[in-house]
């Protein structure tokens, strides 16, 4: 992709553009992005950061009604000690659901570069088992119930957007 009025703006510089240190160093950031262990810290931090806002935003909407009985007793606090109360507890669920989602994106992302590294292949499978193994692991502490039905509920997640992304565009 090029930029009007930009010349060389946008393009891709080839091989024989860049210096043999430069080719060196491309092949080994390319080959860092395709281990698993890197994959699975980018998606754990990326987890970590999108849980952390959804966290944030979802704990912001808990205080929309004074109605509630929680929601009278802060009412009738002063109103620095009601934004204190209320910036430590969105501050705590929003590191909680940091927590949850990295250590989601982390154990996934390593189980399906796994698989796919093992199978040699890129298809719908790898993300389905990964989708399983995940949810399986996540339910385990809860019991084997608990961890059939993660492993399905993160399997046929996996497989409805993996499915949706490769799916071809007319």
């Amino acid at each position: 992709m090029s930029f009007p009025g930009i010349p060389g703006a946008g393009s891709v510089p080839r091989s024989g553009d860049m210096s043999e240190a430069e080719q060196k160093m491309v092949k080994q950031m390319q080959a860092a992005m395709e281990s698993c262990p890197v994959k699975s810290v980018i998606s754990g931090g990326m987890g970590f950061a999108l849980g952390g806002a959804f966290g944030l935003f979802m704990s912001s909407m808990s205080y929309d009604t004074p109605l509630s009985g929680q929601g009278q007793q802060l009412a009738d606090l002063p109103l620095k000690e009601q934004l204190r109360r209320g910036f430590r507890d969105m501050g705590s669920r929003s590191y909680s659901s940091a927590k949850n989602f990295g250590i989601i994106g982390a154990i996934f992302a390593g189980t399906e570069c796994c698989i796919e590294s093992y199978r040699a292949k890129s298809d719908l499978k790898n993300g389905i088992a990964a989708g399983c193994i995940t949810g399986g692991a996540l339910g385990a502490k809860a019991g084997p119930q608990a961890a059939a039905f993660g492993c399905a509920g993160f399997a046929a997640f996996s497989a409805a957007i993996d499915a949706f992304m490769r799916r071809q565009t007319d």
